[in-house]
């Protein structure tokens, strides 16, 4: 279907598994869903309670934990394996024991930067509409989040003002954690799936120089930019991730050098009704207190 047909939520909704449920995505899906009245079920390693919902222990890494997680439900969110270089590998067989297990329509998040058949989630982003008639596929672009919360920009601006990447003065349609949830309830919820992989982006093209003029702004302290080589990056994160994950995140940013990213769409505006929130506005609402403290 195309999605500018998008049917308005319906009334009653079965049980969403919402994997990942205390992470950047998961945790706004799920308040989201609780509250528009749908029934949730909080998935994650640690079962963390979730006001309003049923927290479920589940690990991508442990089969076990995976009927328990399914049992009742109708509609999942999928929330990727982190740094998991080929996630299809324990995401396909879970996907098949959730089809049998009577789940009906799957939201995937992926990325942008990451086409349907591509590299890691791109494999199982292909696999999905032979899965389940009824899915869709979030494409984010970075989130903006990753200079407000749990990344590794946010702790490099709290620690020394600044930020670290290879992607020179690449622009990136950065994109709001609570816009992609909003997407996120609207694509398990409607009467109708879209059946379609969804873009996000903000309102607006930015370079990681803007986001540091931005920071810098709104906090009151210093932060800048600081351009690595590509191989210096690859470097650094393979310190704390595998080599072959760092890689792949250090192409990206080449790839947001070469202005692969430098886009806006109106897919948040299109699902939800309102338009996406600009990066001043989370920055403000999120870096309320100095960066510092």
């Amino acid at each position: 279907m195309s999605i500018t047909g998008a049917a308005l939520p319906a009334s009653v909704t079965g049980t969403t598994l919402v994997i990942g449920a205390s992470g950047t995505t998961g945790s706004r899906t799920a308040a989201q869903l609780i509250a528009a009245g749908h029934r949730v079920k909080a998935a994650g390693r640690r079962a963390t309670p979730v006001p309003g919902a049923e927290p479920v222990r589940f690990d991508w890494g442990d089969p076990e934990t995976h009927a328990d997680a399914l049992d009742g439900v109708d509609r999942v969110y999928l929330i990727p394996p982190l740094g998991d270089s080929d996630p299809a590998s324990v995401m396909l067989p879970f996907l098949r024991q959730a089809r049998a297990a009577g789940v009906r329509r799957a939201v995937l998040l992926s990325s942008s930067a990451i086409p349907e058949g591509g590299p890691a989630v791109g494999m199982v982003h292909q696999a999905l509409p032979g899965l389940f008639d009824e899915w869709a596929v979030l494409r984010p672009s970075w989130f903006m989040q990753n200079f407000t919360g749990a990344h590794a920009h946010a702790d490099s601006i709290r620690a020394d003002g600044t930020i670290l990447t290879a992607a020179g003065t690449g622009r990136v349609g950065f994109v709001d954690a609570d816009d992609i949830a909003a997407v996120a309830v609207r694509a398990l919820t409607d009467d109708r799936a879209p059946n379609a992989e969804l873009v996000l982006t903000g309102p607006e093209a930015l370079s990681y120089d803007d986001i540091a003029a931005i920071v810098t702004e709104v906090t009151g302290r210093i932060v800048v930019h600081h351009r690595l080589a590509h191989e210096q990056l690859r470097d650094r994160l393979a310190a704390f991730i595998p080599l072959e994950f760092a890689t792949m995140l250090a192409d990206m940013d080449r790839a947001i050098a070469g202005g692969a990213e430098d886009r806006t769409t109106g897919t948040v505006r299109l699902l939800t009704g309102r338009p996406p929130n600009g990066f001043r506005a989370v920055a403000e609402r999120e870096l309320s207190d100095p960066v510092s403290s």
